[in-house]
């Protein structure tokens, strides 16, 4: 694997071109992930400053609202690598089949995450949570359910867009709908306007609206020359059973992948919450710092599987090689630097977000255990995005099963018990050492992976068969 990624001295010209290309590709998918995160923060922040309870209600209607979304949604993300190795094919008018069957996809995914998340008043039941918290967050998913089936249509048509390469009509979309959004949370939560007061039911109702506005806008972006050139409204075409059957098998993987990690934070996070709220702060502040660190080799991950598939379906098998190589080296610069960051600032970062002594030593603790996670973390994220450019989605997701729910859940609640290895990491630290071997078992397993199909070109075009 060494001899993979270090970039022979003849071909650095090469690897500062695809670096260029990917980080082209790349920062517009950062700045969209941002955006999105910070629709998060204003409905939470807006929720947290009308009650405490509308705050809990859309912090466990999350719960479940954005696994499933994930899940589901996750299956049209085969729609990037399918669409960068047909246009690399220079077969644009392919790419409009897969757009219009992917379509039919989303008939199915909207429908079951409408009826799923409509009927989660039961799973909070059994869970037991507050009643009064409970009844806000069923409101508020009732609410959200209204802008589902746009939504899921604009996201397959938005991954479709990142794998032309282009990115920045979504980001575009991302950034405008952020000044939309505060203005209906202020709206609907508050009572202005006209509009009745609803607190933190009002948010996904907002939410609702800024689904609809979404999909309008990538209405739009659909009419522009470089989707047209995709053949897009060329035909009307019914469900065809092979080919939906090969979106689904590079996009269930995905979904299931995404699904998998997002599942496992939320269960570590409910078992940190039953050792106190000290530690509930804490990794709180952990996680989002972490995600904040993370979102870069993300996209960039995203970034690297356009890129790659570009090149596989244009038979440059030696320049997709050249891309994984080059991101992966560059995310192993970005981790180390984050890592110094996090080390150096730590009580800085952690002051923004607490006063609280108690919660602030726990916290500097945890950015130690995110400072060597950051390696791991950001090399899987860019590897695993460069294996879906090949479309080898499947095993890359059961490394991620048996990497996070075999060994970083069970590891993690042993040590935190104190009943694998007693004192070495106890409570909430057990958990991200946990993390931590998981995630780096997975960082391993995937880039040999990688190393293994980019140096079989069979394997490579029996993957692009699909």
């Amino acid at each position: 694997m060494d001899h993979f990624f270090i970039m022979p001295t003849s071909n650095r010209g090469i690897a500062s071109t695809e670096l260029k290309s990917v980080l082209n590709l790349g920062w517009p998918m950062v700045l969209t992930q941002l955006c999105i995160m910070a629709t998060g923060f204003l409905d939470t922040a807006m929720a947290g400053h009308y009650s405490s309870v509308d705050l809990a209600g859309i912090s466990i209607a999350g719960s479940i609202l954005w696994p499933l979304f994930l899940l589901l949604t996750g299956t049209t993300m085969a729609l990037t690598p399918i669409a960068a190795q047909l246009l690399g094919a220079n077969n644009n008018k392919a790419i409009g089949h897969q757009i219009r069957q992917g379509l039919w996809i989303c008939c199915i995914t909207s429908t079951l995450l409408t009826l799923g998340i409509i009927n989660a008043a039961p799973i909070y039941q059994l869970a037991e949570i507050d009643p009064a918290a409970s009844q806000i967050a069923v409101e508020y998913l009732q609410a959200v359910a209204w802008g589902i089936p746009p939504v899921v249509f604009y996201v397959a048509l938005r991954h479709t867009s990142e794998g032309v390469g282009r990115p920045r009509p979504p980001m575009i979309i991302a950034a405008s709908i952020l000044p939309l959004n505060a203005l209906l949370n202020y709206a609907f939560i508050y009572g202005h306007f006209g509009f009745p007061e609803m607190g933190g039911v009002g948010c996904g109702w907002a939410t609702a609206v800024v689904f609809w506005v979404e999909f309008f806008a990538m209405l739009f972006v659909i009419r522009l020359p470089y989707f047209k050139r995709t053949g897009l409204f060329d035909q009307f075409e019914w469900p065809d059973p092979q080919t939906i059957k090969r979106i689904f098998r590079v996009g269930a993987p995905i979904g299931l992948s995404v699904f998998l990690e997002m599942a496992l934070f939320s269960v570590i996070a409910l078992l940190i919450a039953r050792i106190g709220v000290n530690e509930v702060a804490a990794n709180t502040i952990a996680s989002n710092l972490n995600w904040l660190t993370y979102v870069i080799p993300m996209a960039l991950g995203s970034a690297a599987s356009i890129r790659v598939g570009f090149h596989i379906g244009a038979q440059d098998l030696p320049a997709a090689r050249a891309t994984a190589a080059t991101v992966y080296q560059f995310s192993i610069g970005y981790a180390l630097v984050m890592s110094m960051i996090l080390i150096g600032f730590r009580y800085f970062l952690i002051g923004i977000y607490t006063t609280d002594p108690e919660v602030i030593e726990i916290a500097a603790t945890l950015l130690l255990f995110i400072a060597v996670y950051q390696i791991v973390d950001d090399s899987q994220a860019v590897t695993i995005g460069a294996l879906r450019g090949y479309k080898d989605t499947r095993i890359p997701m059961l490394f991620s099963l048996i990497g996070y729910w075999f060994i970083a859940l069970p590891v993690g609640y042993s040590l935190s018990k104190g009943m694998l290895m007693p004192g070495l990491a106890p409570g909430v630290y057990g958990y991200w050492t946990g993390l931590t071997l998981g995630l780096a078992i997975v960082a391993v397993c995937v880039g040999l992976r990688l190393w293994k199909v980019s140096q079989n070109p069979k394997l490579v075009r029996r993957l692009a068969a699909g």
